[in-house]
């Protein structure tokens, strides 16, 4: 059975995609601009969403769905666990919280996975394919902007069986193939596709919440006059539009 499921997620996120580039907090982050404190929230509520969502990929890792797009070597938990130790201290574990936000992303991976895990693919696809992609952009500006130390910080982003871009090409043209190759029918394509829209909603809610301080950081006048303009978004490029893939594969 074949969906061409990778090619139906990347149309029906798009709208979604480029919402996620015109958050104020993804704006200011393309600017160069890298709240210490702001981000290392964002990486504490994201290791807690990629522990539901990896428990759950292993739980289900034989599942006739789950199986086939669930690759080990992408797990981030590990890495984010280096990044917390890193921006908070060894004693990360007590200094972290979940936002509401988190809360919520949080309960709907553990939501699906108990009612209809196949829409776990959907999550996997909107995590891991933006660290693939878009993430290894942000990478950069996180290490310029925050002035890091080598090899700290960006463990989010890094793959270490995946060192180069052409390893990185070829493994996401796997994942393509293996979303592809889903046995799922078009009503459960679509309803994945509807969960990955959600999942990018999910998502822009976990950096709305961090908006606050962004702006407290860098200021009423140069938050409002850098987040007031919509970008087109990568979906739509132009020439001239240097938008990353965010949250989406290429």
């Amino acid at each position: 059975m074949s969906t061409d499921l990778a090619t139906k997620l990347r149309e029906g996120t798009k709208k979604s995609h480029t919402m996620a580039e015109n958050t104020a907090f993804m704006k200011c982050f393309l600017k160069g601009i890298v709240e210490r404190e702001p981000f290392r929230k964002l990486i504490a509520n994201l290791y807690l969403v990629y522990t539901a969502l990896e428990e759950q990929l292993q739980q289900y890792s034989t599942h006739p769905v789950v199986s086939l797009i669930y690759f080990p070597l992408l797990n981030r938990k590990a890495n984010l666990e280096k990044d917390l130790a890193f921006y908070y201290g060894e004693n990360w574990r007590e200094q972290i919280s979940a936002l509401e936000a988190g809360k919520v992303y949080v309960g709907r991976i553990n939501e699906v996975a108990n009612t209809e895990p196949a829409l776990l693919v959907a999550h996997a696809y909107v995590r891991y394919m933006g660290d693939l992609s878009g993430g290894q952009s942000l990478k950069k500006i996180i290490r310029s902007a925050l002035d890091l130390p080598e090899n700290q910080g960006t463990g989010l982003h890094e793959f270490e069986q995946l060192p180069t871009v052409e390893a990185i090409r070829a493994f996401k043209g796997q994942y393509r193939d293996a979303l592809n190759a889903l046995p799922v029918d078009d009503a459960l394509a679509e309803k994945i596709i509807a969960e990955a829209n959600y999942a990018f909603e999910l998502n822009r809610d976990v950096v709305h919440e961090l908006e606050a301080d962004v702006k407290a950081a860098i200021g009423d006048h140069v938050f409002d006059l850098i987040t007031r303009q919509d970008k087109p978004g990568s979906t739509e490029r132009s020439p001239g539009n240097n938008s990353v893939e965010l949250v989406a594969a290429e």
